[in-house]
């Protein structure tokens, strides 16, 4: 039905409309086009000082990243609609995390209302029409479709003050999205895209919710909330308000899946949670991927500065429907807050995307990295690790900055979201968190924890280095072998067995032995045979140049025989097809001079 659009000449020809009340009439609407707005402070395609009243059969349509703000904490009123359309970036496979900006409209009250899924709408996109929409249906099949829209109601879940995946609460009936969704708080839903492919769009239909939007938050707990408003909202604004620092940490948790993987399964998901936090300032962005995969079919081996698959980010404005997990700050229990102060005009595509990925926004780089100002300092470091037939990584990030403190400096230091039994975290008053701040000083030692399951090959790489002068050193210090090297030039590769290694990796820069070439003594060589692996290891902390090692049994026979024609902190040997029995392994440096130590093989 096409009605007369009623005041909506004034949005045609300002760039910003300012409104004391906004009241829309029975059987009228507003049409509102984003297009040729830009965004900006204080700017927005349609602003109301106070509340909204839409009178029966009334809409509000907000088109073309067009978004409504409004300055004061007054209740919007009446049963009429406000219609604003988000896309969906992942496939029947994959969960995206949503939160309404509409509630119901069953009733003309001045409260933000309860919403429910069976509130979407299926948009007729490709069509001349952009105010029409079909209604959706509901399944509770596995697979919904995306035209005509289908949703399978087995995906959509709550998650409110838990931290077991067994206390998701569910937000629709066998078939029925028709369970109330507490304003603020957010829920899953599966795409309903056919096969791999992702994106689908849906029209949100209610009243606008406005004004402040508390949801409940435990110590040490999780709830899934989100961005409440038919407008972006700031994440600085929202993370460093001086009720949500008491209330919670100060990182966002993005869930984030692999779509590739055709099943809905639960243990065949591969997925997890990017981290994210922001400066007060919203100048730094400090942000680490979900564990994936970084293995490559081709060569088996660790080819990308980043996760094959985990790279998607999140940019300083949270968008139009996005939902997030929160954790509770230990030692109070209260409610995290959304405000009206925390809303922005901020179009998706620069600053403000739904979460997906993308390269495009203010500081960053081409791999899709934030940047960070010119007085801080930052880098990445990668740990790989391979786990029976998994291989994944573990991203870690260290910033520095004359402000950053000993304690924890909240929107520098993303805290961690989930651990595993193989892992890697630096930890603060027993907390763990997957990046650090400090003031920077050459005599920093920063530990490192990595926790080990079972025997497998470790790896340290860096990447992301910015702000450093190329002369300075960047070392992981293997305190157990008394090995520093360098990760500006060299990866750092060992073999590790079990354990939680509180006190044998750190991060220094400056090695403790900063020995010329002339003063390397070949007594400094470790000689090490690890019988669990069949493998003997030569360590070689001062860069020794090894020329030849040479393996001999008891009665003098040489039984191996390696030359090698370039220096590594490590040298290694299969032992395996060598005997059980006593042997004397030969280093000699091109100096010629030798260092010899017996060993013991044993299977």
């Amino acid at each position: 039905m096409k009605n007369t659009l009623i005041a909506c000449l004034l949005l045609c020809f300002s760039a910003v409309t300012a409104q004391s009340d906004l009241f829309v009439s029975n059987g009228s609407y507003i049409f509102v086009d984003g297009t040729g707005f830009s965004s900006g402070p204080n700017v927005a395609p349609l602003f109301v000082t106070d509340d909204v009243n839409l009178e029966t059969n009334s809409h509000i349509y907000l088109r073309n990243d067009a978004q409504l703000l409004q300055g004061n904490d007054v209740g919007n009123s009446g049963t009429g609609e406000l219609s604003v359309y988000q896309n969906g970036t992942v496939n029947q496979w994959s969960y995206n995390y949503w939160c309404s900006p509409v509630g119901g409209i069953l009733t003309n009250s001045s409260i933000n209302n309860n919403f429910r899924v069976n509130q979407l709408d299926d948009p007729l996109l490709g069509t001349a029409d952009l105010i029409d929409s079909n209604d959706s249906a509901f399944t509770a099949a596995f697979n919904g479709t995306a035209n005509p829209l289908l949703v399978s109601t087995r995906w959509l879940w709550m998650f409110v003050s838990s931290n077991q995946y067994s206390q998701w609460i569910p937000a629709a009936s066998p078939g029925n999205a028709n369970i109330d969704i507490a304003p603020g708080l957010g829920f899953t839903m599966k795409g309903s895209g056919t096969g791999l492919t992702g994106n689908t769009d849906y029209d949100f239909r209610g009243k606008p919710n406005n004004g402040t939007i508390g949801s409940p938050v435990a110590a040490g707990q999780f709830t899934l909330v989100g961005n409440p408003y038919p407008s972006a909202i700031d994440s600085a604004a929202f993370i460093h308000d001086s009720e949500n620092v008491n209330a919670i940490e100060a990182t966002l948790y993005y869930w984030e899946q692999d779509g590739s993987v055709a099943s809905h399964v639960l243990q065949d998901y591969v997925g997890g949670y990017y981290e994210f936090t922001i400066n007060a300032a919203g100048t730094v962005i400090t942000d680490v991927p979900a564990v994936f995969m970084t293995y490559d079919e081709q060569d088996n081996q660790f080819p990308l500065p980043i996760p094959t698959n985990g790279i998607k980010t999140a940019g300083r404005y949270i968008p139009i429907g996005q939902g997030f997990m929160v954790e509770g700050i230990t030692g109070s229990t209260g409610t995290v807050r959304a405000k009206n102060s925390h809303r922005v005009f901020e179009k998706e595509g620069t600053d403000s995307y739904f979460f997906r990925t993308s390269n495009s926004g203010l500081n960053y780089q081409d791999s899709g990295l934030s940047l960070v100002p010119d007085d801080y300092k930052r880098f990445r470091i990668n740990i790989d690790f391979t786990v029976g037939e998994n291989q994944y990584t573990r991203q870690v990030v260290l910033n520095f900055h004359d402000s950053a403190t000993p304690g924890h400096d909240r929107g520098l230091e993303p805290k961690r979201a989930d651990s595993y039994d193989t892992d890697a975290y630096f930890l603060l008053d027993g907390k763990q968190f997957s990046g650090q701040a400090y003031a920077f000083d050459e005599t920093l030692t920063i530990p490192l924890i990595v926790d080990i399951e079972e025997q497998q090959p470790l790896r340290f790489r860096i990447f992301d280095i910015q702000n450093f002068d190329e002369t300075q050193g960047i070392y992981i210090h293997d305190i157990q072998d008394n090995l520093y090297v360098d990760l500006r030039t060299q990866d750092y590769d060992l073999n590790i067995g079990p354990g939680n290694y509180t006190d044998r990796f750190e991060i220094v820069f400056i090695p403790g032995q900063a020995l010329s070439i002339d003063d390397f003594d070949i007594s400094d060589l470790t000689i090490r045979q690890d019988n669990d692996i069949h493998q003997l290891s030569v360590i070689n902390p001062n860069g020794l140049d090894v020329k030849t090692i040479e393996v001999f049994d008891v009665a003098g026979k040489r039984m191996l025989n390696q030359l090698y024609n370039s220096v590594s902190n490590r040298y290694q040997l299969s032992t395996v097809d060598l005997s059980d029995g006593v042997y004397i392994v030969n280093v000699t440096s091109n100096a010629n001079t030798v260092k010899s130590e017996k060993i013991i093989v044993k299977h």
